[in-house]
């Protein structure tokens, strides 16, 4: 592989930014914010619960086996792109549907249909990275896929929560189509691909028999699953209930513009260590990085027992962005360090990008059962013991990156 310039690095890495432009205020305010609109206040939690536990399970479904598929594809525009152009214009039709729809059973479809969507082009695009970045390069470029991943998600709290604060949902929606188109187009004709001229043969048995990695075979590669999981566990408990917790337990009035400024203020943490954090690993490694980053979020979660007042929320979610933007842009880089084949990139990042989508099933699902469980015993008491379980969620996806061996 040739060695990447920094132009080539952003090339590869600006569709990290939409695709993160695209989720950012839409899982944290957008389809919260939409849910209460269809359904009574005191099921909000768990109707929130069903709709992001149906669309993980899509995404975690779609994106390993479009990976997979991607990476036998004999396009001339090569394996990833033609996936990246075809998922993101029929994802910016079902963005759309939601916007218009007043049905709560149509929005919900409306939303399935983008997370199928957005998976199909997220799944072959993630193969860009260990298909045309060096390997002692890898570090640097998950750190400037981190800095897509922050600046996209940071932008698109920041403009929702103006534009929903002003009441134009609607043309939130058409923003987000807009940056999604504008970095298809960057990825088509910026990225330079080498097509493969002939696919390997293809059995039924052995395609579906691929998306099982064995532990005992790769145990490197489990104990980075189980970890990444559990850690997203904790991240994806925080950002679903963060909006209800402002609402019930803070009770601020403005509840959906607090949201995006605590949102906005983890990720300007985040831009401050993900760039640094990531060429850092090519240098001193990168599980101690992933280790203290993951107790940084952690320790911040055991913020929520200790008080209710905004102010100390909104100065430790600068705290949190900082281990968060550390967590991510290197734990992609050891990911890549131990897949268990370089030919079949995109399907077994699909196949880890389970441990980030399952937890996106599993989180509402306990974590709106915990609050409505523990409902009478008090909201506060509800919530303070969601936040216990966060902690140790983190916690434990801390330690067990230690297991991970093959890599420093």
């Amino acid at each position: 592989m040739r060695r990447l310039a920094v132009r080539d690095q952003i090339y590869i890495s600006l569709y990290w930014f939409c695709l993160n432009f695209h989720w950012g205020a839409l899982l944290t305010v957008v389809v919260p914010t939409e849910v209460l609109k269809f359904v009574p206040d005191a099921e909000k939690g768990r109707y929130l619960g069903l709709v992001f536990f149906l669309g993980a399970f899509v995404a975690m479904v779609v994106q390993p086996v479009v990976g997979a598929i991607s990476d036998r594809s004999t396009f001339a525009l090569g394996r990833r792109r033609p996936y990246v152009l075809a998922g993101t214009v029929l994802n910016s039709l079902a963005l759309l549907s939601m916007a218009y729809t007043r049905s709560f059973a149509v929005f919900t479809a409306s939303f399935l249909l983008v997370q199928f969507f957005n998976n199909v082009s997220g799944g072959a695009y993630q193969g860009l990275i260990p298909d045309l970045v060096p390997e002692d390069q890898r570090g640097t470029a998950s750190g400037y896929m981190g800095l897509m991943t922050m600046l996209g998600t940071i932008s698109s709290l920041l403009l929702a929560g103006v534009m929903l604060g002003a009441g134009h949902t609607i043309l939130f929606y058409w923003l987000i189509v807009i940056v999604m188109s504008a970095g298809m187009l960057v990825t088509l004709f910026g990225v330079r691909e080498t097509p493969i001229r002939e696919a390997p043969p293809f059995e039924w048995r052995k395609f579906l028999a691929s998306f099982w990695i064995s532990p005992r075979a790769y145990p490197d590669f489990a104990w980075l699953f189980a970890t990444r999981a559990l850690v997203m566990l904790g991240f994806y408990t925080l950002l679903t209930f963060l909006e209800y917790y402002l609402k019930d337990v803070v009770r601020l009035a403005d509840f959906v513009q607090a949201t995006t400024i605590t949102g906005a203020t983890v990720m300007i943490g985040a831009t401050l260590s993900t760039l640094v954090c990531g060429w850092l690993s090519d240098r001193i490694g990168r599980r101690m990085i992933v280790f203290a980053a993951g107790l940084l979020m952690g320790s911040t979660a055991l913020i929520f027992l200790a008080t209710n007042h905004y102010p100390v929320i909104l100065a430790f979610g600068v705290v949190f962005g900082l281990g968060y933007g550390a967590y991510t842009s290197v734990d992609w880089a050891l990911a890549v360090d131990v897949l268990p084949s370089g030919h079949t990139a995109a399907k077994d990042l699909g196949v880890w990008s389970i441990a980030v989508t399952l937890p996106q099933v599993l989180a509402p699902l306990i974590g709106g059962q915990v609050l409505y469980r523990l409902q009478p015993l008090g909201v506060n008491l509800s919530y303070q013991a969601l936040y216990a379980v966060t902690f140790v969620y983190f916690l434990l996806g801390s330690l067990g990156v230690w297991r991970i061996k093959g890599a420093r």
